[in-house]
């Protein structure tokens, strides 16, 4: 199927590795030119030259999303330098401190602005360039933590925020013709992740959490998330929006308590 992606332009936050990057790439195949943001200089200059050779142009900028005004600026300079926006992705994101009882009032409140305050401050800046261009898509990498009880509940609730915000504005942004919605990832596998780490450092624990957990007998992959998303920035997704599409092959638990 042709997404119809070729000569758009994508912005992906933490578009240098893992989910955010195979998204950037499956994006750059299927013709579209991307904006990457992340907050390492070496990571960032390997994934515009990555994404480069697969003929996309490309717009690489060293950005710490929680830094005041550092979204906004990755927005406008990215669209300046590849002429216009026609989807995001707020795929950066994280956790802050540890179980409840551990946790500070800090650790939450950098929990939600790494999520959802990030996620917000993106699509409100790139909402008038996704207006210009005639409209587009807006997608947020959220979890199913945030519809599952978890360990850390700080980032299961950040979580649960991000797709109740695009259950919203897929409302409030219908009449810019901008459409938004969550994708909710299950534990997925990939070199240098945090599931890797944790199969490396305890692989019995591990094999017995997919064993319990996981009916395909697997953890997912970033191509099978970075294609909905994909999807979901594509013209073909023209009547998907203010809601949640949950990619975890029919994953029970969402995270498992290593301490």
């Amino acid at each position: 199927m042709d997404l119809k992606l070729r000569d758009k332009v994508v912005l992906v936050t933490g578009g240098t590795r893992g989910i955010g990057h195979a998204i950037a790439r499956r994006c750059a195949e299927e013709g579209a030119h991307v904006g990457v943001c992340g907050r390492t200089k070496q990571t960032l200059d390997a994934a515009v030259e990555s994404l480069s050779k697969l003929g996309a142009r490309v717009h690489g900028e060293q950005v710490d999303v929680l830094a005041k005004g550092g979204v906004e600026q990755f927005v406008d300079a990215a669209s300046r330098a590849l002429g216009r926006v026609d989807g995001v992705v707020a795929n950066v994101g994280g956790t802050f401190g540890g179980s409840f009882l551990e946790t500070t009032p800090e650790d939450w409140v950098k929990t939600l602005e790494v999520n959802l305050v990030h996620a917000a401050r993106l699509i409100r800046a790139a909402a008038p360039h996704l207006a210009q261009a005639g409209g587009g898509s807006a997608v947020i990498i959220a979890s199913i933590s945030g519809s599952r009880p978890g360990p850390r509940p700080q980032y299961g609730a950040s979580k649960a925020a991000e797709i109740a915000l695009a259950a919203s504005l897929g409302r409030e942004l219908a009449g810019l013709k901008i459409r938004v919605n969550t994708v909710s990832p299950g534990s997925i596998l990939f070199e240098g992740g945090s599931w890797a780490k944790r199969a490396h450092d305890r692989p019995e624990r591990i094999a017995e959490f997919v064993k319990r957990e996981f009916p395909w007998g697997r953890m997912g992959t970033l191509d099978e998330v970075a294609d909905v998303v994909a999807f979901l920035l594509s013209p073909r997704a023209s009547w998907v929006s203010g809601t949640d599409v949950v990619v975890d092959g029919a994953q029970n638990t969402p995270s498992i308590q290593l301490t």
